[in-house]
């Protein structure tokens, strides 16, 4: 049969009963998401396997694919969209995204030239732009969304190495905590440097970068022959929430002459609070900032952001010449996003994070950040309630990390009780909990981040941990366990 160009471009009507189609699905899907387990995954290998196949050579009616997506292969993951989502970092993806990328997909007009699409490229300058203001950046800053945090935070450690090392930079340091982010050590090694180069720092009791084992640190690599340039400090750890003491930080960058990068993918949004931005002072002495959007604005997956204080510095790190492009602005009102980031062609971002904003506000996004603070403090109060329960980090903003204790026992016998506890929990499948390792203990986190994670959810979770304690406590035969 020979190919049917036609069907690539469909009629008007039947492109109306092709988004129906896909949007009846999806607000049924959203729609069900209170009654969906947390956690579907048993099966997965197997319907994975099942779908292995060769290019089709001719079409398949789009009900049956989408019915398969929705349906049969959604079903089986991790139901991060929905209220028991308390694992790792929760993504809840806003319906008024979804329609977003609907559009700019419709519309995929080229946003990375600002001559190419005008309008829509000042559209995602606005949104940079109330980010930068939001922390307190000065005008001439700059930035870009992302894919995500981990191209976010290469790019500030390139940035910072273009602008603090000699060509030759491989005598450069770079200096972390302990629980900073894998994907900054990635970025180090994506980056040119050798796993050496970046030293890990020792926490505090409430899991921050100690202060002066940075600074004796920093010291001994000086008197070493090696050129430190870079501290990389987190506003809200994976592990436990920690946020670094920011203002203690720049101080010791400002004496030492070495940029300052955040790691705020998961809790800079929470600067939109008075709580949140207390506990992050002094975010706008900075000189580079992760953020993730589809982390703290709750935005689909795909949308991370990367902003600069002096704007210059990613322009000089990136540009690069080429005959065949179009002419570059010199205005500094107006940004080619491909001369201040590694991409030249990628999706129009922007409208993912206008659209919700403009829609809501940023009161909306503000009031649900504060009841996510809120239900933290909540849980912390209710586990401390549970006898043998061990708080191992109370929440500097969203997270929980405790363990279940049974008296007398070693930490490896508390681990594999931990453990257990996890699995009994998440098998409940109202909630997905995750684990970690915390100074050598396992201990089960409780990470509230979706905007559909109300207080009638949270109380669901505490029922589980605490039936699931009872039960650990029954099939060991010990009162000593809860």
């Amino acid at each position: 049969m020979s190919p049917r160009f036609e069907d690539l471009e469909p009629t008007a009507d039947r492109m109306r009963e092709m988004a129906k189609l896909a949007t009846d699905r999806i607000i049924a899907h959203i729609e069900s998401l209170p009654s969906q387990p947390a956690s579907d995954i048993e099966g997965g290998y197997e319907l994975a396997r099942s779908l292995v196949e060769e290019a089709p050579q001719s079409g398949t009616d789009i009900e049956e694919l989408v019915e398969l997506v929705v349906d049969r292969l959604a079903a089986k993951s991790f139901m991060n969209a929905g209220p028991g989502f308390m694992a790792y970092i929760p993504g809840g993806g806003l319906f008024a995204s979804a329609l977003a990328d609907f559009i700019a997909d419709g519309i995929n007009r080229y946003v990375t030239v600002w001559t190419a699409a005008p309008g829509l490229v000042q559209l995602e300058v606005n949104v940079i732009r109330w980010f930068c203001r939001m922390l307190g950046y000065p005008d001439e800053a700059r930035g870009f969304l992302s894919s995500g945090g981990s191209l976010a935070n290469f790019t500030a450690l390139f940035t910072a190495r273009r602008e603090r090392l000699p060509e030759n930079f491989l005598d450069g340091t770079i200096y972390v905590s302990t629980q900073v982010h894998h994907s900054v050590t990635r970025a180090a090694t994506l980056a040119g440097f050798p796993e050496s180069a970046v030293r890990s720092v020792l926490v505090d009791n409430d899991w921050c970068m100690r202060i002066d084992v940075l600074e004796e640190t920093i010291a001994g690599d000086r008197l070493a022959g090696r050129a430190p340039f870079l501290i990389v400090g987190s506003v809200g750890t994976t592990n436990t929430g920690a946020v670094d003491d920011v203002s203690a930080l720049a101080d010791v960058a400002d004496r030492e002459q070495l940029w300052l990068h955040l790691d705020a993918a998961y809790g800079g949004f929470f600067a939109l609070t008075e709580r949140g931005r207390g506990r992050m002072a002094g975010i706008e002495r900075a000189d580079s900032i992760t953020l993730d959007p589809h982390k703290g604005l709750f935005l689909p997956y795909g949308t991370g952001c990367l902003l600069v204080r002096d704007g210059g510095a990613l322009k000089r790190a990136h540009t690069v010449q080429a005959d065949y492009m179009p002419e570059l602005q010199e205005s500094p009102e107006l940004v080619d996003f491909c001369e201040i980031s590694p991409e030249l062609s990628r999706d129009f971002r922007g409208l993912r994070v206008w659209l919700p904003i403009k829609m809501y506000g940023l009161d909306a996004f503000r009031s649900s950040l504060d009841e996510k603070l809120d239900l933290a403090e909540w849980a912390l109060r209710e586990l401390e309630t549970i006898a043998g329960v061990e708080i191992i980090a109370p929440p500097q903003l969203s997270v929980v990390a405790f363990r279940l204790r049974p008296e007398g026992s070693t930490d490896r016998e508390a681990d594999r009780v931990n453990r257990r506890l996890l699995e009994m929990i998440n098998a409940k499948k109202r909630v997905l909990l995750t684990g970690t390792v915390l100074d050598g203990v396992f201990a089960l986190r409780i990470c509230v981040l979706n905007f559909r994670t109300h207080l009638d959810r949270m109380e669901l979770c505490l029922e589980d941990i605490r039936t699931s304690v009872a039960d650990l406590r029954s099939l060991d035969g010990s009162e000593e366990i809860g």
